[in-house]
């Protein structure tokens, strides 16, 4: 992998769940919304159509738990580029101020078996970016890490 191909964010995990039940919490929209976003996130609206071309639409809500973040809204869209089954999501996303992407980055998430467990990898491009996105990218590999700490306590 060349430098200009380097992810700008890498997370690899091994979840205590079989493959095809970390499969549906990924996959499954209702499963999707109890574990998505950060500690402190809700998740208020989830629309998650995991398929090529599927559309991708998230807001997140702030808990009192994040001070005086408490109460604001985030959304984002997207698209996925490829699902392969037990195998691998490749979506974009765009998170959203005032109606107006302020990001896009290109989110691809591998699967694979491992005894009774998986193994996660998730690996995310920023493919486009404005001022606005300098915050969110600052808490990017924070969040994405509370996310999957959540994943496997959702899972457990």
């Amino acid at each position: 992998m060349s430098e200009d191909d380097k992810p700008d964010l890498m997370i690899e995990r091994v979840v205590d769940a079989p493959l095809d039940r970390v499969w549906r919490a990924w996959t499954d929209p209702s499963e999707l919304q109890k574990w998505w976003g950060p500690r402190g996130v809700t998740i208020i609206e989830s629309k998650w159509d995991p398929h090529v071309g599927g559309h991708i639409g998230i807001t997140m809500l702030a808990g009192k738990e994040l001070g005086q973040m408490a109460g604001m809204k985030w959304p984002m869209d997207g698209r996925f580029a490829d699902v392969i089954p037990n195998q691998k999501l490749q979506f974009t996303t765009r998170p959203l101020m005032n109606g107006n992407p302020i990001m896009e980055t290109l989110c691809t998430v591998t699967f694979e078996q491992q005894g009774d467990k998986t193994k996660l990898k998730l690996q995310i491009v920023i493919t486009e970016k404005t001022t606005e996105a300098e915050g969110p990218l600052a808490g990017m590999k924070m969040g994405w890490n509370q996310s999957i700490d959540k994943l496997n306590e959702f899972l457990n």
